[in-house]
Order: C-alpha cells, then structure tokens, then sequence
C-alpha cells in the first residue's frame, strides 16, 4: 500500500528521497525507542518525547493523566516524528555536509482511547517497543496504574517517509580539487551489559529477553 500524497507529506526538498511503500513507514516506526509529539498549547507549538507503539496502521502514546500536554490532547492535530540517524556525512565543502537518516513524520488527530481492551493493547505496544519481552516477564498494570494512564491513538493515514543513503554530494570542481577527505562516518546504536538492580538477590539471572539485545 502506498503511503498518502497530501500536501502536508509531499516532500518539497530532495524528492528523490521520499519512501512511498507503506512497508517504508512501518520500518521506520519499528525500530525505533522515542517519538517527538508536536502539538499547540496555550497559543505556542510544544514538542515533547515520548515512548510509542504501533499496531497495525495506529500508533499509540501514553502518559500520566495530570500531564499538562495530555489534557487537550484529546481531538487535537498533531505532528509524531520518528528519527534515526545512520551516519555523519562529509563533503569536501562544508555546504555538501549532510547525514544518512531515516524519518517518518506523522500527521493526525489524537483520540482518547476510552476502551479498557484497546487500552491495554495499546500499554502492551508501548512496553514491547521499548522493551520486548517485558509484557509477559512484568506485573501488568493494576486498576490504580491503569485509572493514572491516559493512552492516546494517532491514526497513520497521513504520513511521509524521507531516506538518505550513500556518500556525499560533493560539486565535481571540488573532487577535482582533492586534498580534502570526504566520506560517511556511520552511527549505530549499540545496548551495553544489563546492569542488576541493587535490590535483586546477588547472581539473579538476567532473563533471556534483555540478555538477548546485549550488543555482541
């Protein structure tokens, strides 16, 4: 499926590097930890980060109910934007420096979700993106935790895709030129050995789930 055309996600800038395919959006938002929420408050536009989750062609946002930005989230337009940075590109002029990225940005009207199944999904999405394996090894939310949560859904109709790949643009006068290096610095994110909490028995095993995203 293709992704939408509206005027908002039709890119402007280096069109060659819009992503179409639904698939292109849906890798984007998976792999990735945090979004930035975009929204106006009291006159001025707030940008804030949060955790996220997908379903199908939903993504889901959470936060405490007495958060300030959460109470008129509710039926407001909303910008969600997903980054990741792939490399630091240099040019042989400081004009043609640049980046490899993937982002996804996404437009739509934030609902409430009211629903306790929905909610729960919604929770589930939430924890697995960050944390996967943590739904079925931790305590779900109880009656209390869930009554301090407000969950809200962002449809993906509207959404664009921007992808820069590959080594530098540099002008041919300036590769002609030589004498200055050019190239792409990659950038990875990488997770580190899990650090016990202090309170666990001393040689608690570290379960398989977060073993398992030690980057080897």
């Amino acid at each position: 499926m293709s992704l939408s055309t509206t005027a908002r996600t039709t890119l402007t800038r280096h069109r060659e590097r819009a992503r179409t395919d639904r698939a292109d959006l849906y890798a984007v938002l998976d792999a990735g930890l945090v979004c930035h929420v975009g929204l106006v408050r009291d006159g001025a536009p707030v940008v804030l980060p949060t955790g996220y989750g997908r379903i199908d062609d939903t993504v889901y946002v959470h936060g405490s109910t007495g958060a300030g930005w959460l109470r008129i989230a509710d039926g407001a337009p909303v910008c969600l934007t997903v980054t990741h940075l792939d490399g630091i590109v240099y040019a042989r002029s400081v004009f043609s420096h640049s980046m490899n990225y993937r982002s996804a940005v996404v437009h739509g009207t934030a609902r409430l979700v009211t629903d306790p199944a929905e909610k729960l999904a919604g929770l589930r999405a939430i924890t697995e993106q960050l944390s996967p394996g943590s739904w079925e090894h931790a305590r779900e939310p109880d009656r209390r935790e869930l009554a301090a949560t407000a969950v809200f859904a962002i449809g993906l109709g509207e959404a664009s895709v921007k992808v820069r790949t590959g080594p530098p643009g540099d002008d041919e006068a300036d590769v002609a030129a030589g004498g200055r290096w050019a190239g792409v610095l990659p950038v990875r994110t990488v997770f580190g050995d899990p650090e016990p909490d202090p309170a666990l028995p001393p040689g608690a095993p570290v379960p398989a789930h977060v073993a398992e995203r030690r980057s080897g």
